[in-house]
């Protein structure tokens, strides 16, 4: 079986465009070799970063943010299981946060907005006493720390 895979076959194995995978190399995210004609091919391995990859922008990551957490990654060998289970660990707190803060939006969706008081002053439920005056503009009741 071929250890590499051409910048086409890796587009169509990790569903990403080839411009995207050069730019991710660009950026130092993912690595390839050149043979030949100068042509990139990809270790197989490089599916499971760019997956990685996927997921960690999904969350909301920047390609700074996944680069720096990629380069805690073993260089003496192909990534295990267990090299990608500690990698994103620490993912389970930002996961909790964006669901907690999602829960809060759905929460403001239908119990605020569908309430039909519209009043920032009156609202004894989410606005007691008018607080959000005090804190500044913006729609307080959203906004995360």
């Amino acid at each position: 079986m071929e250890t590499t895979l051409s910048i086409q076959q890796t587009a169509r194995r990790s569903g990403l465009a080839a411009s995207a995978l050069r730019y991710y190399e660009h950026k130092g995210l993912i690595t390839s070799e050149r043979r030949g004609a100068g042509h990139r091919r990809f270790p197989r391995h490089v599916l499971r970063r760019l997956a990685f990859i996927v997921f960690a922008q999904r969350l909301g990551m920047s390609l700074e943010e996944i680069k720096e957490e990629l380069d805690k990654l073993p260089t003496d060998h192909v990534p295990t299981g267990e090299d990608w289970e500690q990698l994103s660990a620490k993912w389970v707190e930002r996961v909790d946060a964006q669901i907690a803060q999602l829960e809060q939006l759905r929460f403001g969706l239908t119990g605020c907005i569908g309430c039909g008081c519209l009043s920032l002053k009156d609202c004894k439920v989410i606005n007691p006493g008018d607080r959000f005056a005090k804190e500044g503009a913006g729609p307080r009741g959203w906004m995360f720390d």
